[in-house]
């Protein structure tokens, strides 16, 4: 799986891409065509969710669901980030609401 390590891109997905929302994640996308073709995702785990060991759990169980909705997309670079509720969760339950983010964002149907 490629991953977002730019700071330069992450910045550009992040000011220009589409928001969307649910309980246990948040993912921002953005198309890029540039990129050859082939899409890009990081993992976020901000410091206001709890200590290393919450922030790690976060971000495997986005790892875990991005895995299961058979990310990244071709031509899109995303940024999956955790919410207060993806510790509690499941990785099934972060997939289902990861595949629900990717039919509000229109990548799914």
């Amino acid at each position: 799986m490629r991953t977002i390590k730019s700071a330069k891109v992450f910045e550009k997905v992040f000011k220009r891409g589409r928001r969307v929302s649910t309980p246990r994640v948040r993912v921002t996308v953005m198309e890029c065509s540039d990129e050859g073709g082939s899409g890009r995702v990081a993992f976020i785990a901000a410091k206001r969710l709890g200590n290393a060991v919450t922030r790690n759990r976060c971000k495997r169980l986005l790892r875990a669901a991005a895995h299961e909705c058979g990310l990244p997309l071709s031509g899109q670079a995303m940024l999956l980030f955790a919410t207060p509720k993806t510790f509690d969760a499941s990785s099934h339950e972060v997939a289902r609401d990861l595949e629900r983010a990717l039919v509000k964002a229109g990548l799914r149907s």
